[in-house]
């Protein structure tokens, strides 16, 4: 049974699932979409334009579909989507996208902490963890299982790699490869990210496989040419190695840490 406490206000076209809960001075605006069993915590808002899918946490005080923090918005009819499971913790903020995507995503089982900022356009993947204080500019990419720790600073249109691991305090201004470790102001790159990998199941000769593109990239003195030559005719064409290559191949603000 939905839960609605009386000092709640809730827009009368916003669509509320089965299950739901809206907690004590929460706000759901107009044009919002919540899942069955999500729960609105207190003083939480959902300012317009939001949709939370099944059973996500919305905690106090948080303030979800704010406009963007962008001066070439223009009003347009834009969304944050939130993925089933996630839990965004306490005063976090996640604005609207703008007409660049339409849209500011969050995917699965994520878990954005206390004062997360994910300003507009931004893109998490599914199972991500956001550490308390972590800011991200617009139009910032998370792949899949990344972990950015707290009080770490992601520059606009950076894209942090999957499984990555960011240490806090960290000034992130270029892409940073997927199943890596970095950390620093600007950020260095420390390896990979082996023990987060054996704990996703990654088999030893996939982690064999990454160890030897790292070395390739970023401990060598090829350049990016020679070493993306070099890892195409040596290492072994496995699904991660060659995610790994396509992403450097693709990357528009560098790796050249």
């Amino acid at each position: 049974m939905t839960q609605i406490h009386p000092t709640a206000i809730v827009a009368p076209d916003a669509r509320l699932g089965e299950g739901v809960e809206v907690g004590p001075f929460a706000i759901v605006g107009e044009g919002c979409e919540i899942g069955d069993g999500a729960v609105v915590g207190p003083r939480a808002t959902l300012e317009r334009n939001v949709r939370l899918a099944a059973n996500v946490r919305i905690g106090i005080g948080s303030v979800l579909g704010g406009d963007p923090q962008d001066l070439k918005f223009g009003g347009e009819q834009t969304y944050v989507e939130i993925g089933e499971g996630t839990t965004v913790r306490e005063y976090a903020t996640i604005n609207r996208g703008t007409a660049q995507s339409g849209k500011t995503t969050v995917g699965r089982n994520c878990f954005v902490m206390s004062y997360v900022h994910l300003a507009h356009d931004c893109h998490v993947g599914d199972n991500v963890i956001l550490v308390n204080g972590s800011q991200l500019a617009g139009h910032v990419v998370v792949e899949d299982y990344a972990i950015i720790s707290g009080l770490t600073a992601v520059h606009q249109f950076v894209r942090i790699g999957r499984h990555c691991f960011i240490g806090g305090a960290s000034r992130v201004a270029q892409d940073v490869p997927p199943f890596i470790k970095a950390v620093g102001n600007p950020v260095k790159l420390y390896g990979l990210n082996s023990v987060g990998l054996q704990r996703s199941g990654f088999a030893d000769e996939t982690v064999r496989e990454l160890k030897r593109a790292y070395r390739l990239f970023f401990r060598s003195e090829l350049n990016m040419s020679q070493a993306i030559e070099r890892a195409r005719s040596e290492l072994q064409p496995l699904p991660e190695v060659e995610h790994f290559l396509q992403f450097i191949e693709e990357s528009q603000r560098g790796v050249g840490f």
